[in-house]
């Protein structure tokens, strides 16, 4: 039986849904195999860039879409961007002008990197994957 957990995201005032289906028990089907794992360094200094990878394995990133939310302390979580699996970005608006999410499909590897961070950028972040849906986060 498959159990999957899902994470409505709504961010901005864009009104945009972004489901994340994180699977939490699936003895059968690819997504029974999929793992991801965060890496990077534990502190970053005000002013300088924020450097995670979040590599991929049991499936594709060719077919699959994986990106990013944070939770700062005492708060909820935030959605921070995406990258589908046709290679298509999406961010966060207000994280926008300093962020960037990139991959190299074949390390099955997704990359973020958030430059000039703040006390506001404190928080645990977290790679997700799976199906997104929803419209483009652009205007």
């Amino acid at each position: 039986e498959h159990f999957l957990g899902v994470m409505d995201l709504i961010h901005g005032n864009m009104k945009h849904l972004w489901v994340f289906l994180f699977v939490v028990a699936a003895p059968r089907g690819i997504l029974s195999q999929v793992q991801l794992k965060e890496s990077g360094p534990g502190v970053v200094k005000p002013s300088q860039t924020l450097s995670l990878t979040c590599s991929v394995s049991g499936v594709s990133l060719s077919s699959y879409g994986a990106g990013w939310v944070r939770q700062a302390p005492g708060k909820g979580l935030e959605w921070v961007g995406a990258i589908a699996g046709s290679g298509s970005t999406y961010y966060n608006p207000a994280l926008k002008s300093r962020l960037s999410i990139t991959r190299d499909t074949s390390k099955s590897q997704v990359y973020l990197q958030l430059t000039s961070v703040n006390p506001e950028d404190t928080a645990m972040y977290y790679c997700a994957g799976g199906t997104v849906r929803g419209s483009q986060c652009e205007p």
